[in-house]
C-alpha cells in the first residue's frame, strides 16, 4: 500500500467528486476509499474544508499554459479560456468545487495572475479587468454545466430522451428551430461564444481610442 500523505488523500477525494459529486466528499468516506482509520487522514489534512481547497488547486495545478507574452492580447485571452475549459472538461465536477473556492495557495492564485496581467497589458483598467476575468469563468463554468448535461435547457437532447414538441402556432421559433436545439457541437458552441466575447472586449478597448492596442 502506498504511503498516506496529502497528496493521495486530494486524489482519492477527486476521484470520488468525479464519480458521485461533490455531495459525497466526507473524511470518513475517503478513509474508506484509501482503506485506512479517519483519523490517519488528520495527520494530513486538518477538516473537509481543507480537503476541498485541494481539490480546487490540484485541479487548477494541472492547467497547461502555453501563454505567448509576445502575441496579441486577443489570442493570448483565447489561449487562458481554452486552457481553463479543458481541464473543466477532465475535471467536470471537481471544477464546481474549483469555482466554490475562495484559494489562496500559489498554485490556485497563478491561473487568476496571468488572466488580470493580460487584461491589464491589454489596456484595461484594474476594477474593468476583475468583471471580464469574472465573465470568462461564468461563461466557461456555463458551457461546462450545459456540456455535462446539469443544466438541460437549450442543451442537447439525449439520445434516449424523446423530443419536446412544440406547437408551431404558440411557438413558431422553437418549432421552427427543433433539429438545432436537440443538437449541440460542444466544441464549435464553445468557441463561437469565445469569439463573442473577445471581439466585444477587443471593441470596448477600441472605442477608447487607446494608442498601442491593436484589436484583432
Amino acid at each position: 500500500m502506498s504511503t498516506l500523505n496529502r497528496a493521495r488523500i486530494v486524489a482519492a477525494a477527486v476521484d470520488l467528486i468525479e464519480r458521485e459529486g461533490a455531495d459525497a466528499i466526507s473524511m470518513r468516506r475517503i478513509a474508506a476509499e484509501l482503506g485506512v482509520g479517519v483519523m490517519s487522514l488528520y495527520n494530513h489534512v486538518p477538516n473537509k474544508s481543507a480537503l476541498l481547497d485541494g481539490v480546487a488547486e490540484a485541479v487548477l495545478s494541472e492547467i497547461e499554459f502555453t501563454d505567448d507574452p509576445s502575441a496579441h492580447w486577443t489570442d493570448r485571452v483565447r489561449i487562458q479560456a481554452r486552457a481553463f475549459r479543458q481541464i473543466a472538461h477532465h475535471y467536470p465536477r471537481s471544477t464546481m468545487v474549483v469555482v466554490s473556492r475562495q484559494l489562496r495557495s500559489p498554485a490556485g492564485m497563478l491561473p487568476a495572475e496571468r488572466a488580470l496581467a493580460t487584461l491589464r497589458d491589454a489596456g484595461f483598467e484594474g476594477g474593468e479587468a476583475v468583471r471580464m476575468l469574472r465573465m470568462f469563468i461564468a461563461y466557461i463554468v456555463g458551457s461546462l454545466l450545459r456540456e455535462v448535461g446539469v443544466t438541460p435547457t437549450f442543451a442537447p437532447v439525449r439520445p434516449d430522451a424523446p423530443v419536446a414538441e412544440a406547437d408551431p402556432a404558440l411557438f413558431p421559433e422553437l418549432s421552427a428551430r427543433a433539429q438545432e436545439l436537440g443538437a449541440c457541437d460542444h466544441e464549435a458552441e464553445f468557441e463561437f461564444g469565445l469569439e463573442l466575447l473577445v471581439q466585444a472586449m477587443a471593441v470596448r478597448l477600441g472605442e477608447r481610442g487607446l494608442s498601442g492596442h491593436e484589436t484583432a
